[in-house]
């Protein structure tokens, strides 16, 4: 799925639930903007890695469905960092440099979540699906790309920038704060391997398998 189709999917969505907010539920539907850090590591054998910090951004919509449960619907764009240890192939010395390389990851997420209000307007439990559209895990920087990923003889850091482009991931978080300005933390796995694409290259392993996992922290301003 294209960002430009998922961009799509996501306007059609968010204008039937306006519709059906309106016409079954009087009581209200937000729409807000998010932003906010984001902490994205890899579950995985395959890599050393180590987690670090990104950023976020986007908008979402959240809606009185029945009782004491909301729907929210959201769009953003997420920029995940994430280093990978490697080390260079060294000199005619011996010497050699080894060091956790900076890649970056940008992706769009569209989620879908059910929200339990604990405390209506102020604090809430939200849990629910995200499809995520990502590009490449790319090398922050060229100097690294001949880098050889530990744990390999021949395996290049620029080797396994190439991951799946398409994962689906599951949420859970919480959400305090005012009416029209609240504070969210979630955490997101991956239950897809986004790493399974590599298994279709000519690499030193054939059965890479990770799983993405995210700590968000984001302020959301509804209107």
């Amino acid at each position: 799925m294209s960002l430009k189709n998922l961009l799509f999917v996501t306007i059609s969505i968010l204008f039937l639930q306006q519709l059906t907010a309106q016409r079954n539920y009087e009581e209200y539907n937000r729409l807000g903007l998010n932003a906010g850090l984001t902490i994205f590591d890899i579950n995985t054998d395959d890599f050393n890695t180590k987690q670090a910090i990104g950023f976020m951004g986007g908008f979402t919509t959240r809606g009185s469905f029945r009782n004491n449960f909301d729907l929210i619907y959201g769009l953003n764009y997420y920029n995940a960092e994430i280093e990978i240890f490697a080390r260079d192939i060294g000199d005619v010395s011996g010497t050699f440099d080894q060091q956790y390389v900076p890649y970056s990851i940008q992706s769009a997420q569209l989620n879908f979540l059910a929200s339990y209000n604990i405390i209506k307007h102020h604090l809430s439990i939200e849990v629910g699906p995200v499809l995520n559209v990502n590009g490449k895990m790319k090398l922050k920087s060229d100097r690294y790309e001949n880098y050889i990923i530990d744990g390999y003889n021949t395996l290049r850091a620029k080797d396994i920038q190439d991951i799946s482009k398409i994962n689906f991931h599951v949420l859970g978080g919480l959400t305090a704060g005012l009416e029209n300005f609240r504070i969210s933390g979630h955490y997101q796995y991956g239950v897809t391997n986004m790493l399974k694409n590599l298994n279709d290259k000519n690499l030193e392993n054939k059965d890479f398998e990770g799983h993405g996992s995210t700590i968000v922290l984001m302020a959301i301003i509804y209107f």
